[in-house]
């Protein structure tokens, strides 16, 4: 389930901190969200597809890697993101 290049770009020229930047862990953890909201809908309607329920949990364990470093070393971005991006994080 990958998304479009359309939606992608969007999201990197959002959260980005640089003209080049694509691959800060705000701009990790943006598209991983679109990713997890895309492929949760997925497999609402397909409940035996168990190789992408697998991929959505590794991609919600990345998520909350990369959340948590954005925690530990610049908070104020880390709760800019989670507010923004409507995440539950602890």
């Amino acid at each position: 389930m990958a998304l479009d290049q359309e939606v992608k770009a969007s999201i990197i020229a959002k959260f980005q901190r640089a003209e080049k930047d694509t691959g800060s862990s705000e701009v990790q953890i943006a598209i991983l969200s679109e990713q997890i909201k895309v492929l949760t809908e997925h497999l609402k309607i397909n409940k035996k597809d168990h190789s992408s329920r697998l991929g959505l949990l590794k991609m919600v364990g990345k998520r909350k890697r990369l959340l948590n470093y954005l925690k530990r070393t610049n908070y104020e971005k880390f709760t800019s993101i989670v507010a923004e991006l409507g995440i539950r994080a602890k």
